[in-house]
């Protein structure tokens, strides 16, 4: 059974907003804003081909349901990271962290990599591995975790 009980989106909406809350409205900074949306997009590059390549599989998106798992999806940008959607989500608090500035606000995409890390990614691993054994392990050996 997964640790995490919290779904990762609402989970990175939280500390999103918890970062803002800390940092309070940032000033216009074209650069930073300009690396932002480039981190923003990239963030979508990730997330949108995964959501689409597990509703093409016809398996589950919900992190919470790790039980419901139709097929493991190898391809596309699977073939590049085992965790797309939450790369993109660690991409999406960077592009905020990036908007609000100063140093302290990077605490944010730190806590949320650690958090999916340890208490997300870990047992969606485990179970993926009893699912489907060796496949899932060649998959492990040949593909790295984040990107």
């Amino acid at each position: 059974m997964l640790q995490n009980r919290i779904p990762p989106p609402i989970l990175t909406m939280a500390l999103a907003l918890v970062m803002g809350l800390a940092t309070g409205w940032p000033e216009p900074a074209p650069l930073r804003w300009t690396l932002a949306f480039v981190v923003f997009m990239t963030a979508g590059a990730f997330g949108i081909p995964a959501l689409r390549a597990f509703r093409k599989a016809g398996t589950t998106i919900d992190p919470l349901r790790i039980d419901r798992v139709a097929s493991l999806v190898t391809t596309g940008v699977y073939g590049r990271t085992r965790n797309p959607m939450y790369d993109s989500l660690v991409l999406l608090v960077s592009s905020w962290a990036l908007v609000l500035g100063g140093f302290w606000v990077w605490a944010g995409p730190l806590a949320l990599v650690l958090w999916l890390d340890r208490l997300q990614i870990r047992p969606e691993e485990a179970a993926m591995a009893t699912r489907f054994g060796a496949d899932y392990g060649a998959y492990r050996a040949r593909v790295r975790r984040w990107l």
